[in-house]
């Protein structure tokens, strides 16, 4: 007898359990899409360029750095050396990948940082992008 109440009891959780994910997801799925964005965002843009000029240098400072600094190219290439003296191909392989994707990234920050001087240029060009309208041409 006490089987069968866990059973029931079982049951009528996972009943209720659908019932109630399925009006969730019907509930979800009638609500109204987010608008789109009425503009590009340059006054905003505009007002985080020091941020980010600042977050990139620190970035490819750390990228530059030696040895020491953890992050930087040149300790992971180090890494990669030590795996590789160690016989550990497949650490080395993992390492190695990690190593091309960061200095990749370096490449990547340096033209972004370029694009951002660009951006900046605009900026001080167009009243920090308050004078531009929103809704886009």
């Amino acid at each position: 007898m006490d089987a069968r109440r866990r059973t029931r009891t079982l049951l009528a959780g996972l009943a209720v359990t659908a019932v109630l994910a399925g009006t969730t997801g019907a509930a979800a799925a009638e609500s109204a899409p987010a608008p789109g964005p009425t503009g590009d965002g340059a006054h905003a843009l505009c007002k985080r360029v020091p941020k980010l000029d600042r977050r990139i240098d620190r970035a490819l400072k750390r990228l530059d750095s030696g040895v020491g600094t953890r992050g930087s190219v040149s300790r992971l290439q180090k890494r990669v050396d030590n795996a590789k003296e160690a016989g550990h191909t497949e650490i080395a392989t993992f390492l190695q990948d990690r190593l091309n994707h960061r200095t990749s990234l370096r490449t990547d920050l340096e033209q972004r940082k370029k694009d951002l001087a660009a951006v900046k240029t605009w900026c001080q060009a167009n009243d920090s992008g308050k004078s531009t309208n929103e809704k886009g041409s």
